[in-house]
């Protein structure tokens, strides 16, 4: 892989943050930060950024989502996610409050202590093992709220498989992600 163009953005900022926008690695340093601090933070999170980029590449090769069909996605998730919801839900043996969809950049679930759950209606583009593999977990939250050792066994107790997709949503959900952006970007 070719070495990304990274550009540097001091501020008065405490901390440092790094971000992939338009092919380009983003460091938003404070403004005392030293070239080998600088150096040592891209070092350590080398992979984080080749797999990032790599991410937008194969995002930017497939179509950009627009308005209309991220709501298509939600429509459709509203239609899919309460039966599946239901169904592990009844396997697990937890009860759980309303259902929500959204469309969000970071969050591919949640569950809150009240046992609402959320959902990110980009999972609508995912195999249905990785939806599942969402669900499992979120409901899962209803018995652990955390991820202990006890909260992932009764999570591979009902998807022994878990493993596999929460490896390919790890492995391609940001690509899921980009699509979004960089439709919404368009717009």
């Amino acid at each position: 892989m070719e070495k990304p163009t990274i550009e540097v953005i001091r501020s008065d900022r405490k901390t440092f943050a790094l971000q992939i926008r338009e092919g380009k690695v983003i460091l938003r340093a404070p403004r005392r930060a030293t070239k080998q601090q600088i150096d040592a933070l891209l070092e350590k999170h080398s992979d984080w950024i080749e797999k990032n980029l790599k991410a937008q590449s194969a995002a930017d090769a497939l179509p950009p989502l627009t308005a209309e069909d991220i709501r298509v996605l939600g429509e459709k998730a509203c239609a899919v996610i309460p039966a599946r919801v239901a169904f592990f839900a009844r396997q697990i043996g937890v009860t759980y409050g309303r259902i929500t969809i959204r469309n969000q950049r970071s969050k591919w679930g949640s569950c809150t202590a009240k046992g609402n759950l959320n959902f990110n209606c980009l999972l609508m583009l995912a195999p249905p093992q990785v939806l599942d593999s969402v669900i499992v977990h979120e409901l899962c939250h209803r018995k652990e709220m955390n991820h202990s050792p006890a909260f992932y066994q009764e999570v591979r107790r009902v998807m022994p498989d878990y493993d596999t997709w929460n490896g390919w949503l790890k492995e391609n959900g940001e690509a899921l992600v980009q699509r979004m952006v960089n439709g919404l970007s368009d717009s």
